[in-house]
C-alpha cells in the first residue's frame, strides 16, 4: 500500500521548490495560511465583513491545503502515518512531531529540504522511506542528500528497503548484519541454493526473469563486497528460507489477487460482530475466495448504524491493508434485484420492504459499479447463521466506491472555541477537514475560513438554531459527513443538546410533527454523531484574568427566550445562597436590558459590594476586551451578547501587581490545609 506524501512549506520563498517536489512525487502541497500569496485569503473584504465564504470560489489554486498552526498540523500528519517533506528549517519539523515519537519502527518518513535547495536531510524514518525520498529529491534538484544512516553511507544501500517486488523476510536481523558489514565482512550472494559472485551479478540480471532484474541491479549498484565463501550471506528465493543475523533472505512478492469482491450482509438488530465475521469468512473459505480480496461491504440502509456491519468492514480493512468501506442501499434499490435473487424471502419483504438483503445488496453493488449485465451474478448465494446472512459477488471495476450506494451519514458537532485558531483543538480541525458540508452561522464560518477546502457551505442566521440542526441531520441522512459549527463549546448553551433533543423526539410522532415526518426522524437516528469540545467563554475569560473558577462555580444563562424568567431568577437566588462563582451567559441583548441588573440586585443581598466581577467581550478575537469591576459598579450598559460576565464568590480575590496588572482568583482552601 503506497504511503500518502505531503510537501509542506511555510514561507513564500519556498513555494516554487515545494511545488516542484510535490509535482515530481505526486504529493499534496500544504501551506501556512498567512505565508502564502496574497490571494490565499479565502474571504474577500466584502464577504469577510458579512461573515460569508464564497460558495463557488476557492481563491488559492497553488496549494491543496492551507493550515494555520504548523506545530499542530505536523503532529496530525505524522500521527496519521503521512510521509512529510518540509521545505523549511529542520528544527520546525522536529519540534512539530516530537510529541508523536514512540516507536522508530512505525514512524513515517520526515525529510527537511532547505528553502534554497542546497540541502536535503532525512530526519526520521530513514529505513522506512525517508532515505529513498531524500535521494529522489536530491536527483531532482541536483544535490547529494545528507544521509547519515551508517549502512547507507558506507554501502549506498538500505538493506531493509529492497526494490519493488521483493520483501526482506527477516528485517529484525538487519542491524546486526549491517554491523558485520561495517566491520569489514564480505557477502556471499545466492539465488536459492546456487551461489553467485559479484562478477555474476551483472550477468545474472540480464538473464533472470524480469521481476528479478530489479534486485540484481540494486545489489550491483551498491558498494557491497561479494565473495563466494563469505561469512555473511544474502539469498534471493521464492521459498520460505529461515534467515538470521548473518543471513538475509529476500522473497519476491507474490502477485496480489484482484481486490474486487463485494460482500452483502444482513443481520438482526444487536448481532454480535464475531457471528457476522465468522459467517462471512466461512463463505469465503468454502468457496476459495481470499479474504484480502474483499473491497466493499454492503447492506440495507436500515442497517447503517449496526455495529456488526461496521466491524466487518473494519476487519477487512485491517487484513487487506487498504480501506474497505461499507455502503448502503434503500429497500427499493434492493427490491429491483428480485429477478436475480436465488433465495427471495417473503418474510424479509414483510419486515423491511425487499425480498433479499444480503443477495440484493451484493447484486445492487455490482449493478452500481457499472458491470455488464452478463456479470451480474453471485459468486456465493445467501448463507446464514442464527442472526445473520451474507452473499458474495465480484465487481469488474471498483475505482470509486462512492458511486456505490451511500455511506452511513456522519454529523460532527464541533466547537471552535471563542474564535482564535490557537484555541481550537486538533480533533475539531480534523473533523472540519473530513466534512463534506459545513453548517453554521455566517460569523462562525468566517472564523474558520482558513480551513476551508472546498466544503459545501450552508448559512443560517442567529435565531435559526432549530433549522440549522434539522438541515444538518437531513444532510447527514443522505450519507454526507456534516460539520455543525458552534462557537465556544457545543455542549454549553449551544448546538449539542438541540441535536440530541431532535434525535430523541423520534420516539413520539406527535412531538416530531413540527420538525419532520416520523420516518425521516428514524433516518436521523441511524446517523453517526460525534461531538468535539471547544474552549468555552467562561474558560477563556478565567484563563485571561487568572483563576476565578478555582473553586465551585456554576453557569446561568440570562436569556428568557427558552427558559422563563421565574426559573432563571430562582437559580440566581440558589447560586447566590450557595456562594458559587457565577458565569452569566447571554447577559444583555437589544430586547433584554433588565435581567443583568436584576441579577446584580439579588447578588448584592449575599455578596460584598467589592466582590470582583470580570466583564469579558470578544474573547480570542482582535476586539477582545477584559476588565475587572466591583459588583457595586457592574453596569449592564457595558455588556452585550458578545460578553460573558463572571461574578466572584465571597472568597474570590482581586489582586493588583506592581506593574498595574489586575488578576482575580478564587482560593480552594490550601491555607487551611497548611494550618492543619
Amino acid at each position: 500500500m503506497s504511503r500518502r506524501i505531503v510537501v509542506l512549506y511555510l514561507g513564500k520563498s519556498a513555494l516554487k521548490l515545494a511545488q516542484k517536489i510535490a509535482k515530481h512525487l505526486n504529493a499534496q502541497l500544504h501551506a501556512k495560511a498567512e505565508r502564502t500569496s496574497s490571494e490565499a485569503s479565502l474571504l474577500t473584504e466584502k464577504n469577510r465583513s458579512k461573515g460569508r465564504i464564497p460558495r463557488d470560489e476557492k481563491i488559492n489554486h497553488e496549494v491543496d491545503f492551507i493550515f494555520t498552526n504548523a506545530m499542530e498540523h505536523l503532529a496530525v500528519l505524522f500521527s496519521e502515518g503521512t510521509a512529510i517533506i518540509g521545505v523549511c528549517a529542520s528544527g520546525i519539523l522536529i519540534r512539530g512531531v516530537a510529541c508523536c515519537l514512540e516507536n522508530k519502527q512505525n514512524e513515517p518518513p520526515l525529510v527537511a529540504v532547505a528553502e534554497d535547495g542546497t540541502s536535503v536531510v532525512p530526519l526520521l524514518g530513514g529505513h522506512r522511506g525517508a532515505n529513498a525520498l531524500a535521494r529522489n529529491i536530491g536527483k531532482l534538484i541536483g544535490i547529494t542528500p545528507a544521509i547519515t544512516t551508517a549502512g547507507d553511507l558506507r554501502f549506498g544501500i538500505a538493506l531493509d528497503e529492497p526494490p519493488q517486488g521483493f520483501v526482506l523476510a527477516n528485517p529484525e536481523d538487519v542491524k546486526l548484519f549491517t554491523a558485520e558489514l561495517l566491520a569489514g565482512e564480505s557477502v556471499m550472494l545466492s539465488q536459492g541454493t546456487n551461489p553467485i559472485t559479484r562478477g555474476l551479478v551483472k550477468a545474472e540480471k540480464n538473464v533472470v526473469p524480469e521481476y528479478m532484474a530489479g534486485i540484481y541491479k540494486w545489489l550491483e549498484e551498491s558498494s557491497l563486497s561479494f565473495e563466494e565463501n563469505a561469512k555473511l550471506r544474502i539469498t534471493l528465493s521464492p521459498d520460505p528460507i529461515l534467515g538470521n543475523a548473518k543471513h538475509l533472505v529476500y522473497n519476491p512478492v507474490s502477485e496480489k489477487p484482484a481486490n474486487n469482491v463485494v460482500v452483502g450482509v444482513g443481520c438482526e438488530r444487536g448481532t454480535e460482530s464475531e457471528e457476522l465475521i465468522k459467517l462471512v469468512l466461512k463463505a469465503l473459505v468454502k468457496n476459495d475466495i481470499a479474504p484480502e480480496r474483499v473491497a466493499l461491504v454492503v447492506s440495507l440502509d436500515l442497517k447503517s448504524d449496526e455495529p456488526a456491519v461496521h466491524a466487518l468492514a473494519a476487519y477487512f480493512t485491517e487484513i487487506s491493508g487498504s480501506e474497505c468501506p461499507v455502503r448502503f442501499f434503500d429497500a427499493a434499490t434492493l427490491e429491483a434485484q428480485v429477478p436475480d435473487l436465488q433465495n427471495p424471502s417473503e418474510i424479509v419483504f414483510r419486515e423491511v420492504g425487499c425480498h433479499g438483503v444480503a443477495e440484493g445488496a451484493a447484486l445492487a453493488a455490482v449493478e452500481a459499479s457499472g458491470c455488464s449485465t452478463s456479470s451480474r451474478k453471485l459468486l456465493v448465494p445467501k448463507i446464514k447463521s442464527a442472526k445473520a446472512t451474507c452473499a458474495v459477488a465480484e465487481l469488474e471495476d471498483l475505482t470509486d466506491p462512492k458511486k456505490i450506494g451511500r455511506a452511513q451519514g456522519t454529523l460532527f458537532v464541533v466547537g471552535i472555541g471563542p474564535g482564535s485558531s490557537e484555541w481550537r483543538i486538533p480533533e475539531t480541525e480534523q473533523m472540519l477537514r473530513k466534512a463534506t458540508d459545513w453548517v453554521g452561522y455566517g460569523l462562525y464560518l468566517d472564523l474558520i475560513s482558513e480551513l476551508y477546502n472546498g466544503q459545501k457551505l450552508h448559512y443560517f442566521d442567529l435565531g435559526e438554531e432549530e433549522l440549522r440542526v434539522q438541515h444538518s441531520l437531513e444532510l447527514a441522512a443522505q450519507g454526507k459527513t456534516v460539520a455543525l459549527i458552534s462557537s465556544g463549546d457545543p455542549g454549553i448553551y449551544a448546538m449539542s443538546s438541540l441535536v440530541f433533543e431532535m434525535l430523541e423526539i423520534g420516539n413520539s410522532a406527535s412531538s416530531a410533527k413540527n420538525y419532520a415526518k416520523e420516518n425521516t426522524v428514524a433516518e436521523w437516528q441511524r446517523i453517526h454523531v460525534e461531538v468535539s469540545p471547544g474552549i468555552s467563554a467562561l474558560q477563556a475569560a478565567s484563563a485571561r484574568i487568572g483563576a476565578p473558577l478555582g473553586h465551585d462555580f456554576c453557569t446561568i444563562s440570562l436569556s428568557d427566550l427558552l427558559t422563563s424568567w421565574e426559573t432563571i431568577e430562582r437559580r440566581i437566588h440558589a447560586a447566590a445562597e450557595g456562594d458559587f462563582v457565577i458565569a452569566f451567559y447571554n447577559p444583555v441583548s437589544r430586547r433584554r436590558t433588565t435581567q443583568l441588573l436584576q441579577a446584580k440586585k439579588i447578588l448584592l443581598k449575599h455578596r460584598l459590594v467589592a466582590t470582583p466581577v470580570i466583564i469579558a467581550r470578544n474573547l480570542g478575537r482582535e476586539e477582545e476586551k477584559i476588565k475587572v469591576v466591583s459588583l457595586e459598579n457592574l453596569d449592564p450598559a457595558q455588556v452585550d451578547m458578545l460578553t460573558v460576565v463572571l461574578v466572584g464568590s465571597s472568597q474570590s480575590r482581586s489582586v493588583q501587581f506592581p506593574n498595574g496588572v489586575v488578576k482575580v482568583y478564587t482560593p480552594r482552601g490550601y491555607d487551611k490545609k497548611r494550618e492543619n
